[in-house]
């Protein structure tokens, strides 16, 4: 079963809404799973570092998989696995088996990531003009509902194993329905005889490098732009150059941080802060990357088959 290009969009939606109610879910219970298993905050660290590196190292493998067999499967393998992930990772009764469990849910979360985006742009393509956006809105919108569940389940005391094992069951479920509504396989899947991995264009080096300001910087808005670009790099399948920025910016987004940090402790938090101003010069200078990429979408593009 596949869906039309507006119901596609809507079940794109849906599958961005449960990612981020599922991220949300988690993060308002990490204290809980720290207490539950008696971990320092050192100890927290790791497990987190555990999950960081698990979104890394996924996030390549996904594009390319994505590229192979298509957005479609590759996002509904991974939603399924984030939902296996975050309905046991409560459950592990020790740190290393915690961590272990952490680096399955950020590699799981991490696939996710790159494979919703690769079919959110067959979407876009499809659609005639840009909703790459409103996916992202889907997500922060999701991400508070998913931290308000938290916050709840914990108010009332219920215990978060069952709470994570609960919302990843209702999100398996609700998502693997609507996702039966991507568009088909064929949408943006390559043929077996062209190569996934090839030498990277400039372009897309100027967009990771856009993508590790932004998200390092916490200008997070911009984020949605430069995704659209790297998936219509002229050349590259959308899943590979989607996971190249994906992977770069989330780089950012773990350095970004704490270098502020440590530059606020060194001259002071209001001349550590000039750092931003720079890097939004920064995010203006490499701005026709991006316009030049997308002026680049019609190029293939199938014919606009949605109303504006």
């Amino acid at each position: 079963m596949t869906g039309t290009p507006k119901q596609a969009r809507g079940a794109v939606t849906a599958i961005f809404f449960l990612n981020g109610l599922i991220f949300g879910a988690w993060a308002a219970r990490i204290p809980a799973v720290r207490d539950r298993v008696g971990l320092s905050d050192g100890e927290l660290g790791i497990v987190l570092a555990c999950a960081a590196v698990g979104s890394i190292l996924a996030m390549p493998i996904a594009g390319g998989r994505a590229a192979r067999i298509g957005s479609r499967r590759a996002t509904r393998a991974a939603f399924a696995l984030v939902c296996l992930a975050t309905g046991v990772i409560a459950l592990a009764p020790s740190l290393p088996v915690l961590c272990l469990l952490a680096f399955f849910y950020g590699a799981s979360m991490g696939s996710l990531d790159v494979t919703m985006n690769a079919h959110g742009v067959a979407v876009e393509r499809r659609y005639g003009r840009s909703i790459l956006a409103s996916f992202h809105a889907a997500f922060s919108i999701g991400g508070l509902a998913g931290g308000v569940i938290g916050a709840l389940a914990a108010a009332v005391g219920l215990d978060v194993r069952v709470q994570l094992a609960v919302v990843a069951v209702v999100s398996a479920a609700i998502g693997l329905t609507w996702s039966r509504r991507f568009l088909a396989d064929d949408a943006d899947a390559m043929d077996r005889a062209e190569p996934v991995f090839v030498r990277p264009p400039r372009r897309l080096l100027a967009l990771g490098v856009l993508a590790f300001a932004c998200l390092g910087a916490g200008m997070s808005g911009v984020v949605p732009i430069v995704f659209r670009a790297a998936g219509h790099v002229p050349g590259m399948p959308p899943g590979v150059g989607l996971a190249a920025v994906s992977t770069t910016g989330y780089l950012g987004f773990l350095v970004g941080p704490p270098t502020i940090g440590g530059l606020a402790e060194l001259i002071g938090l209001p001349t550590a802060l000039a750092v931003l101003v720079a890097l939004a010069g920064a995010v203006a200078l490499l701005a026709p990357t991006t316009r030049f990429a997308r002026a680049g979408q019609g190029v293939g593009r199938e014919p606009q088959t949605v109303a504006a």
